[in-house]
């Protein structure tokens, strides 16, 4: 079951503020059980409970791209980096082009070994490269039906390792939408002490936009981003895949509020779900609130974050949804 909802959501592109097609998909899997409404951001809400606002829980819908910046005249695409990409990763790769009426495909080409007489192999920056679509003129290009400010993301393979781990691009943050949405499915027919925000931030990669727009909007007494936690390596100690849902108590955004992780590892003990707590780089969609809530990300170990082959285990994600479930019901 979360295999293949895995496999669906990542599957379907959506860079920061090009977040319609993702939006779809979750208001076609949320409508059997709840109602939701969608803000002049983009953002996607749905509430649960009634009463005081005391949570609310977001993972974003947005993933890290290209955005094309126009045609030259050999009918190649410039672009430009949207979110945090490491310019090794686009030298000779397959990208998908996604335009108004559909998709095409495209590469970022390499210089052969063969022809590299200077032997130089360094790190080609993301400024000088381009997408071969295969058009050899601006006018071939856009026949094809591409235009600036279309966008571009990463051919992306689903694969599921030893029957535990799965791999693609775009679990960040595609995971935390499937584990609010299998939340909201458990927990819409319960009574809950309070009412409860579950949303679907936008624009989350650039600067955290959609997270903005709700704290401006409301004054929950608790915030919680559900998002990766970037594994493993010096900075990240002893935090591992399969080892559990992970509270990310400080990155380069926030150090999260201590006694609100106190709690939540209290509720993690009562319910046996295993848990872990680390620190990680980068930021979340939670340190927007920290001016008026109490503040924490919940995750799960992401190995190889904002690559082709980002790999969780099953386990961990099995983890964080009851932990997402048990927050609701006795924090």
């Amino acid at each position: 079951m979360l295999v293949e909802e895995l496999r669906e959501i990542t599957q379907i592109p959506g860079i920061s503020g090009y977040e319609e097609r993702v939006r779809e998909k979750i208001k076609e899997w949320i409508e059997p059980y709840a109602d939701y409404a969608v803000d002049t951001i983009g953002n996607l809400i749905v509430e649960l409970g009634e009463g005081e606002l005391k949570g609310i829980f977001m993972a974003h819908m947005d993933e890290i791209g290209l955005l094309i910046t126009g045609i030259r005249p050999d009918g190649k695409l410039t672009f430009r980096k949207i979110g945090g990409i490491d310019d090794r990763l686009l030298y000779g790769r397959h990208f998908d082009v996604i335009t108004e009426n559909g998709k095409l495909d495209g590469v970022i080409g390499a210089l052969p070994v063969h022809l590299n007489l200077e032997r130089k192999f360094d790190t080609v920056p993301w400024r000088e490269l381009v997408i071969d679509i295969g058009a050899e003129s601006k006018r071939e290009a856009e026949a094809l039906g591409v235009k600036a400010l279309d966008y571009a993301v990463f051919k992306k393979h689903f694969a599921v390792l030893n029957h535990r781990y799965v791999s693609t691009r775009s679990l960040d943050d595609r995971f935390g939408v499937v584990a609010l949405i299998e939340a909201i499915k458990d927990l819409v027919d319960h009574d809950l002490d309070g009412r409860w925000i579950f949303a679907f931030t936008v624009q989350e990669e650039i600067g955290l936009k959609g997270a903005k727009f709700l704290a401006e909007h409301y004054t929950p007494k608790y915030a919680f981003a559900v998002d990766s936690f970037a594994c493993c390596g010096d900075l990240t100690g002893d935090v591992k895949l399969g080892g559990g849902a992970v509270i990310r108590a400080v990155d380069n955004s926030a150090i999260y509020t201590r006694e609100l992780a106190r709690k939540v590892a209290e509720i993690a003990s009562r319910n046996e779900v295993p848990l872990q707590i680390g620190v990680t780089g980068g930021g979340t969609d939670a340190s927007a609130f920290q001016h008026k809530s109490e503040v924490l990300a919940l995750s799960v170990p992401i190995r190889y974050l904002h690559s082709e082959v980002e790999t969780l285990h099953l386990a961990d994600l099995e983890a964080l949804i009851k932990l997402i479930e048990a927050i609701a019901f006795e924090l």
